[in-house]
């Protein structure tokens, strides 16, 4: 009867040192270190993604303590050439699956994963002076039109629809970007601009926006993949696998983007 207490103390003698042993490298412990990707990238990104990826890499940084996003915005196919030319990126997100083939067909990336879509709408400034009602309209006499430049994404898109409606419309301008179009408008320098569906949303009050029939309307793909030659490989496909999670997704649908 004697040995039970003896037993006794020497249990709880072994659970004191498997607590004390246990406190300092448990995961959730106050002294355990971050272990996640940290350092600099550089995104390179269409245009249209401005506000939604502006918003990513906050909630990014957030989560990943020590890291910093950095972002260069413009158009898809201008931001293509900077790539193979050489210029230090880390990821690249396109408007325009044509843009991210030039850059994988030149080395500078592999294995691009499409994560967003979008669509076109007509843009009018809030008080529509020009009664812009349809499509149609933008072939009327004297309707300013502005478009994003040929060559760019969105340029590309607005052509599509004009040929899909059997309209000539000649643009009073044609811009470097999706943001430059919708500045002219905004700003009253035009009656009318095709932008994606998510800058419309992002103007807020500062334009309207038409719909285009779905049977003459254009979409376009957003592939996103990290750069060969990125200097902070880890932290690259960290963003790029956080723009495909679930809050990146919902960011983006929220900013008017349709799923893959």
């Amino acid at each position: 009867m004697r040995r039970f207490p003896s037993l006794a103390v020497a249990a709880a003698a072994l659970l004191a040192l498997a607590a004390c042993g246990s406190t300092d490298d448990s995961p959730g412990s106050a002294n355990s270190s971050n272990s996640g990707p940290s350092g600099e990238i550089t995104v390179f990104a269409a245009a249209s993604l401005t506000e939604s990826f502006t918003s990513l890499g906050k909630a990014f940084e957030a989560e990943n303590p020590g890291s910093k996003v950095t972002f260069s915005f413009g158009p898809s196919s201008g931001l293509a050439e900077q790539i193979t030319a050489g210029a230090p990126a880390d990821v690249f997100a396109s408007a325009s699956v044509k843009n991210m083939d030039q850059v994988v067909a030149g080395g500078g990336a592999t294995d691009p994963v499409t994560f967003a879509g979008n669509t076109l709408q007509i843009a009018v400034p809030a008080d529509n002076p020009a009664g812009i009602d349809a499509l149609d309209d933008l072939a009327g006499k004297g309707v300013k039109v502005v478009l994003c430049a040929e060559e760019v994404p969105c340029g590309v898109a607005a052509r599509e629809v004009f040929s899909n409606a059997g309209l000539t419309v000649t643009p009073v301008s044609n811009e470097v970007d999706v943001k430059s179009t919708l500045s002219k408008v905004t700003l009253g320098e035009a009656d009318a601009g095709l932008v994606y569906v998510t800058d419309v949303r992002a103007a807020g009050a500062k334009v309207q926006g038409i719909e285009i029939p779905a049977d003459v309307n254009a979409t376009t793909d957003y592939p996103i993949a990290p750069l060969t030659d990125s200097k902070n490989a880890e932290l690259a496909d960290a963003f790029v696998d956080f723009v495909r999670s679930d809050a990146g997704v919902a960011e983006l649908e929220a900013a008017g983007f349709t799923r893959p």
